[in-house]
Order: structure tokens, then sequence, then C-alpha cells
């Protein structure tokens, strides 16, 4: 069996070998491939120059636009600013493309038409200024079609020459590049083989399922290194998955030996075996007991949340957020009682995963509820801006500071301000909001509003199941 070389030895002889009959059409063909590289680039360079003109012809049309409209509607110092500078990148971009294209009645045209839009501070009529954007984005289409009729025009030309050339060239070619082609794939193939191979261990080891397939015997030495190593990570991968689901559920074990003690004492108040309970105090109880079942469905379903962390595609569903909101304060009702919640929900139906906003609910109340101000009320409001469903969680209190919102989304990054629950945090629940959000395509912020002095914003994009 033939033992192949390193890559670099590979690659340097299947590149002699195919070169060999190419210099014979390379020394030919000389003359005429340097007037068509001459010729390629500088219709390249008029293409790349022309539609880079068209391109931000285009924004700053679109730029104008906007920023015209928002001064027709604001009318201050600071959106005319805009549409000034608006105006002035749009007349440059103008200029530039109307050079390229030489001589051309609709640049003057347009020229005629951005001196009536630069009176835009004195438009009072609505329609006249829209009259005024209409005809500038008409011009602006029109200078798109001279400039497609311009490139075609050149395209044509170069197309007729190298048509020429080709005719000249064409036996020589033939047979010259069949040749260079069979020994490129003759070398090619030694190394597409084993490169399939990483492919498919790669995938064996993404989906962590399958058993790998043998080392190459017959590949370039990196490429066998390469195997190697993807074998030792596959191993290490396997090992720290088992690791990782044995933490978890011996973790899960634990929680439940003081949750049952917690049931059990529940279990014995509501029997009245230490006495009589009054109204508040069945109240209470009540809260507790029904915040216990909560916290044993979340330790059953820890491992499960684990894998639903990993899932490669939500469950979106259409479900109403109000339903959700109300049973979030429902179980939050014991730490919340002293505070008033005030909520807000436009849309009456969403399309979401039900269990990852749910989990973005809990996680974002309860942070509200351990830093926000004793006494102070928590803002909940659901909307929808253009094609999202925003979710904002407001809460009073200490302001975050500039230097821990880039890290506030990490996970086990806990803050240095005292809880008011004086529970020792985990530093896993805006990750966790972090983590829901982006698997329902969305994302979380922390956002500046004039009512609260903290506020967690999720967008979740509003896509057909």
């Amino acid at each position: 069996m033939m033992q192949v070389g390193s890559l670099r030895q590979l690659t340097l002889g299947s590149f002699v070998l195919a070169l060999i009959p190419l210099i014979a059409l390379l020394w030919q063909s000389q003359s005429d491939l340097a007037k068509v590289g001459q010729m390629t680039t500088l219709e390249t360079r008029f293409v790349v120059d022309v539609v880079g003109d068209m391109q931000r012809l285009d924004n700053a049309v679109t730029d104008v636009e906007r920023s015209v409209r928002q001064f027709a509607v604001l009318r201050n110092e600071q959106v005319a600013t805009l549409s000034d500078n608006a105006l002035e990148q749009f007349a440059v971009a103008a200029d530039n493309l109307c050079q390229t294209l030489s001589a051309s009645p609709t640049c003057e045209r347009l020229s005629e038409q951005l001196n009536q839009l630069a009176d835009y501070r004195t438009i009072e009529d609505q329609l006249l200024l829209n009259a005024y954007l209409a005809s500038v984005s008409n011009s602006v289409e029109q200078l798109r079609d001279d400039v497609e009729g311009a490139i075609n025009q050149r395209v044509q030309l170069q197309q007729d020459d190298l048509n020429a050339m080709q005719a000249k060239q064409a036996w020589s070619t033939a047979m010259l590049v069949s040749v260079s082609l069979l020994l490129i794939l003759l070398g090619s193939q030694l190394i597409v083989n084993p490169v399939n191979n990483l492919k498919k261990i790669i995938r064996i080891v993404a989906h962590s399922g399958g058993e790998l397939p043998p080392l190459s015997r017959q590949a370039p030495k990196e490429l066998i290194d390469v195997e190697k190593d993807l074998h030792w990570l596959y191993d290490r991968l396997q090992q720290l998955e088992h690791i990782r689901t044995a933490l978890l559920r011996h973790a899960a074990h634990e929680l439940k030996t003081p949750l049952a003690s917690i049931k059990e004492g529940c279990s014995l108040l509501s029997e009245n075996v230490v006495g009589e309970l009054n109204n508040g105090q069945r109240e209470v109880l009540s809260l507790l007991t029904a915040s216990t079942h909560r916290l044993n469905t979340l330790v059953e379903k820890l491992l499960d949340y684990n894998l639903l962390l990993q899932q490669a595609q939500p469950k979106l569903v259409s479900s109403s957020p109000k339903q959700l909101v109300d049973a979030c304060l429902e179980d939050y009702a014991l730490a919340i009682q002293n505070r008033d919640v005030e909520v807000s929900i436009a849309p009456e139906r969403a399309i979401l995963d039900e269990e990852l906003f749910r989990r973005i609910l809990d996680n974002l109340v309860s942070n509200a509820v351990a830093h926000g101000a004793v006494g102070r009320p928590i803002d909940i409001k659901i909307y929808l801006n253009a094609d999202k469903l925003v979710l904002d969680v407001a809460n009073r209190g200490k302001r975050i500071a500039p230097e821990s919102v880039a890290t506030l989304f990490e996970p086990f990054i806990r803050g240095t301000e005292p809880r008011n629950d004086n529970v020792i945090g985990t530093g896993l629940g805006l990750s966790i909001v972090a983590d829901c959000a982006r698997l329902m395509h969305g994302e979380v912020h922390v956002v500046d509003v004039d009512y609260a002095d903290v506020c967690f914003r999720v967008t979740i994009p509003q896509q057909e199941q």
C-alpha cells in the first residue's frame, strides 16, 4: 500500500503535475491573457464603482425620506440637523454617480428636485412634501435603470472580445485543460477521502451519537493527526456529559430531601396537628404549600430543563401572555404581598414557547423582588413592537452600574448589592433568561425607562408555527 506523505508534499506534488500541461497553454496565450486581464480589471472596477455609488445613493435616499418625514412630524432642530446631513450625503452620492455615468438628463432633473427638497423646513403641505419625495425616488429609480443599461453595454462589449479570443484558443484549451483536470482529480482524491472522514466524525461529535469511524490509514499525516484529536475530543465530551448528568442527578436528589421535610411540615400544619390555625395563617400556609409543590416540580424537571436549553427548536404556539403572567404572580403572591404590581398586557395572543416564557417571567419577577426597593411597585408590560413581542419587567431601586451590564447575563455572575430576601443567589437567573430568549430567537437587554430605575426588556420575534 502506498504511504501518503505530509499534506504539504501531496499538495505541492499535485500542483506540479497539474501545471505541466498548463505551461504550454500559458505560453501560447500569454498575450491574450494579458489583454483579458487588463480588460477585466477595468470593467470590474467600473462595475464595482458604479454599483457601489448606486448602493450608497439608495441608502442615502432612504435616510433622506425617513429624516424629512420625521421632521415633518416632530419639527425639532435635532431632527432638522439629521435631515440636512442626509441631504448632503445624498447630494454627494448623486454627484459621484452622475460623474461615472457622464451626461445624463436624469442627473439634471435630480439636481432640481434636490433644490426643491432643500426647503423642507418651510413646507407645510404634507401632500407637496410627499410629491417632492416621490419625484426624488422616481429619479433614483431612473438612475438605477441608467446604471443597469451602462453595465449591460460594457458587458456586451467585453463579451464580444472574449468570444473572439475563445474561438482561437478553444482547441488547445480543451485538450490541455482536460489533462490538467485529470491530474488534479487524481491528487485531490487523496485529500477528499480523509476530509470526508473528518466531516463524518464532526457530525457524530456534534450530535453526540454513533460510533466513530476508524482512523484513516492512507491520508496525509496532518489529517490523521486531526482525526486523532477529534477522537480524543469525542471521548472527552462523553466524559464531561456523564459528569454533568451525574451532577444534575445528584443535585436533584439532594434537593428533594429538605423539600420532603418542608412538605411534611406543611402537611402537619394543614391538618392542625400542632394547633388550630387562623384564616391568615391558613392563607400563608396555602401559598407555602403551592410554592412547595412548584419547587418539587422544578426539581423533577431539573434534568429535563437542561435538555430544554439544548433543544434545537422551541415549541412555538399561540398562547395567552396574560394567563402566564397571572400564573407567575399567583406563585409569587407571598413575596409580593407588600408591593404593588402594575401589569399592562396589550396582545391577547402571542407566538411563543410557554415553558421558556414562563421561565423568563419567573426569573425576572424574582430578580425584581430580590433587588427592587422594598415597598416600591414592580411594572410588567407586554406589548407588540413591529413584528416582535416585547416584555418589560421594571423595578425601583439602585441602578445597575454600566460596567456590570456587559457580564450581567453570564452564568454564575452575582451582583454585589444585598438581596431583600437575604438569600445567596447562584448567578444563574439572568443567564437562564438570556438562554430562554435565545431559544425563541429573541434577546434580552437592560434598557433605560422614565418610570423605573431598572428595566429588563425581552424581545421575541413573532414567527409562524
